[in-house]
């Protein structure tokens, strides 16, 4: 699958604008309008990373905070800290380069693929009876048959309802056995049919992998590594967002060579009394 371009938006038009301005002409296209916030509530799919941040269980190390000046001085209050992450850990993105030598690394993902409308669908009622469920490409076409097909370029989210035990990284990951994890995730065949068949910019969701617990060769994954597809891992408040309409910013750190990196993750949602947001992905 070819890589989606990035797109700049309103630059093209506002660069019209300007220049026919300067030629004199009257007929220029209008500036299309400005993104109103108020119109829409901001989610936040982001936890924090602090000392409870779950993280792989062969990641002995976690999320620490060092101060590197915390207090006052003579001149008024002043405080700085030194981090240090793992780029697999807390809410975070998986560049394609994680499973694909050839695929983007964490600084190369195009915006395009991070920044785009999404879908939710919602598996928890599978899940709340089977925590190694994996998610099938019949899922895929019931969510469609109630809400219309996906969309290419479409950022796509499924929520299983893990973000219930976060932080608590036993009941999170089912066990600390990196052997013998148990939670819910995407099928490989899932993972095929959203990038072959729909085109899915992105896919994400609020279990600690794009691939279920207890697996050992992470075949979504590699799938998704293959067609150069982002996967964001450890998302939260997928509840608080609509099956369609929202429209999603997951923005991770742009770490040159990376195989990922912390993400910050949110999502516009239209008010009640208010459209969806309008722009759509190249």
């Amino acid at each position: 699958m070819g890589r989606l371009a990035e797109h700049s938006l309103g630059a093209a038009a506002a660069a019209a604008l300007f220049l026919g301005a300067c030629a004199g002409e009257q007929d220029a296209d209008p500036p299309p309008p400005s993104l109103d916030l108020d119109r829409y509530r901001i989610v936040d799919l982001t936890h924090a990373f602090g000392p409870d941040t779950v993280y792989w269980p062969t990641d002995k190390n976690g999320f620490s905070k060092t101060a590197a000046f915390e207090g006052e001085r003579e001149d008024g209050w002043y405080a700085a800290f030194t981090i240090a992450t793992a780029e697999h850990g807390g809410t975070h993105l998986d560049a394609p380069y994680h499973f694909d030598k050839g695929g983007d690394d964490a600084a190369s993902v195009p915006l395009s693929r991070l920044i785009a409308p999404a879908v939710v669908m919602d598996v928890t009622e599978k899940t709340a009876t089977d925590r190694l469920y994996r998610i099938t490409p019949g899922d895929i076409l019931a969510f469609e048959a109630a809400h219309g097909r996906i969309a290419p370029g479409t950022i796509v989210l499924a929520r299983t309802g893990w973000s219930r035990y976060w932080p608590d990284a036993a009941r999170y990951l089912g066990g600390t056995d990196p052997a013998a994890l148990a939670f819910p995730s995407f099928g490989a065949d899932a993972a095929r049919f959203l990038i072959e068949e729909r085109g899915a910019a992105a896919i994400g969701i609020d279990t600690a992998s794009t691939d279920y617990g207890p697996s050992t060769d992470f075949p979504a994954h590699r799938v998704m590594g293959a067609a150069n597809t982002p996967g964001f891992e450890n998302l939260a408040n997928l509840d608080q967002l609509p099956p369609v309409g929202a429209y999603v910013m997951a923005l991770p750190m742009k770490i040159e060579g990376g195989s990922g990196g912390p993400l910050r993750a949110v999502a516009l949602v239209p008010k009640t009394d208010q459209a969806p947001v309008s722009i759509r992905p190249h």
